[in-house]
């Protein structure tokens, strides 16, 4: 695990309780101005990165060696973590984006009419936003489909652990669009990339689900992502790839604020792509339905998460992850640190899953819901379906420190961290130290110093006026001597 990278991209939602301060696509844009222009956070993009979905000005890199920057499609926030190795150093990074965002809303004065929320759905309005993982993958392009047999009977079930929780539940109409609460914008870019359209209705027969995405995945694998939500999207381009590695696009994951089961997500997902690469997978894992398991499994409130195989067999959804679990302890075992860390913890966890699914509320975003909100309706009388109960699920996401309900249950001690708040304030100006993201940190840390200069930043290169070029091809390589010489007389 020490030799993959990793990252994640957060779409957040935005509500706006107060129309006078503008509308959400307004508010965005400025919570974006004020990162790069007044706090100066990061260096804004001169050029369009794609002139439909991320034009001229959009957003830009950051001091920390992420990225922030208003998504064209739905005109959201959206957070892309620097490329981390460590798994504490992506947990950290996460939250970090977390916590810019809330306080760029607190400078801006509007954390009364404005929230920002790192959650998945929309319930009401039938929206669903992403928080899309990259990995660095050695698998070759004659090797794909069947690495993706693979990986995708892991990836459907990791939900028992990795899954978010949900209020109620969506069912998809198609073909019709008639009724889609989806609507279509106004502009050019909503029209790109479509190919199925698709209505969006409130399922009133779900109380409680695991997964906040399971409702509006279509696809396993699909290169078109509008419209056409899949578990996995191959992106192979050059801002992850580096000799025979390439980038790995995972859809289905969700907006998890417990930093447990991030790192849970993550590592176990890292470990089962050694499995991949080595040829060491667990043999008849392949799913009968992979998108029938993936909703059953969300939405089955005993908690026994039975799936059909391809084989015709039935195994419980722990059973089946125990079977990642056990080639992973017999293959991987003593390889680095972070993966025995990441074996045990995986293990204790499908241990408790397996006693008492709720007994996890102190490590898992689902059940520490589940757990909270029969709770709150023994003691109020309110029933799943009540709007209130929506309301509650939207504000454990909420991203506001004093707002949030995850927050509250940190600060209870009723939900476990594995970070601390100095930390997260060092992961908010600082890049990783054993990744590329420490290099562009630094050339960008400069470039905020020198307003003068032109630049064009990228993941993999920086050029800088019109004859000088850096290439970050290598992302295991920190550039510090490179980018010493590179930014002399700069600044």
């Amino acid at each position: 695990m020490d030799k993959r990278i990793f990252g994640i991209e957060t779409e957040f939602g935005c509500m706006v309780r107060d129309p006078s301060v503008g509308s959400p696509e307004e508010v965005v844009e400025l919570v974006k101005d004020e990162a790069f222009y007044t706090k100066k956070l990061g260096v804004i993009d001169l050029h369009a990165r794609d002139y439909a979905f991320e034009p001229a000005r959009a957003g830009g890199f950051l001091r920390n060696g992420g990225r922030l920057y208003v998504d064209a499609v739905g005109s959201h926030e959206e957070y892309a973590t620097a490329e981390c190795t460590d798994l504490i150093d992506l947990v950290k990074h996460d939250r970090a984006g977390r916590i810019m965002l809330s306080r760029l809303i607190e400078d801006l004065g509007l954390t009364e009419a404005v929230s920002f929320h790192n959650n998945s759905i929309d319930h009401f309005g039938g929206h669903t936003f992403g928080c899309h993982e990259n990995y660095l993958v050695q698998i070759e392009d004659r090797l794909f489909s069947e690495a993706i047999t693979d990986l995708l009977p892991f990836l459907v079930t990791r939900q028992i652990f990795a899954g978010i929780g949900r209020v109620g539940g969506h069912k998809l109409v198609r073909p019709n669009s008639k009724n889609n609460i989806m609507t279509m914008g106004d502009h050019e870019v909503d029209y790109v990339w479509v190919s199925n359209f698709y209505g969006v209705e409130i399922d009133q027969s779900v109380d409680f689900q695991l997964s906040q995405r399971a409702d509006h995945i279509v696809k396993t694998v699909s290169s078109r992502v509008r419209f056409n939500r899949a578990i996995i999207n191959p992106k192979w381009d050059s801002y992850y790839s580096y000799t025979n590695l390439h980038r790995l696009h995972v859809l289905f994951g969700e907006s998890n604020m417990s930093e447990y089961a991030t790192l849970l997500k993550v590592g176990t997902t890292s470990l089962v792509l050694d499995l991949i690469e080595e040829g060491c997978a667990p043999p008849d894992v392949e799913l009968d339905e992979p998108l029938n398991v993936l909703r059953a499994v969300s939405r089955d409130n005993s908690f026994k998460w039975i799936v059909k195989l391809k084989s015709g067999k039935t195994i419980r959804a722990v059973d089946l992850q125990r079977r990642y679990l056990d080639a992973a302890k017999k293959y991987l075992h003593r390889k680095d640190a972070q993966t025995d860390n990441v074996l045990l913890q995986w293990e204790r966890i499908l241990d408790d899953l397996e006693r008492d699914p709720l007994s996890t509320s102190d490590k898992l975003d689902w059940s520490a819901k589940y757990v909270l909100y029969q709770q709150y309706m023994a003691e109020t009388g309110t029933q799943w379906n009540d709007d209130v109960m929506q309301s509650l699920d939207l504000e454990y996401h909420n991203i506001h420190p004093a707002q949030g309900l995850s927050y509250g249950l940190e600060n209870s001690g009723a939900l476990g961290r594995l970070t601390t708040d100095r930390e997260i304030e060092e992961a908010l100006s600082m890049p990783p130290c054993n990744t590329r993201a420490l290099g562009r940190g630094q050339i960008i840390s400069q470039l905020i110093n020198s307003p003068t200069t032109r630049y064009v930043i990228d993941w993999d290169a920086v050029y800088i006026e019109r004859n000088r070029q850096l290439d970050l091809k290598n992302p295991f390589h920190t550039y510090e001597k490179e980018v010493s010489r590179f930014m002399r007389g700069v600044g």
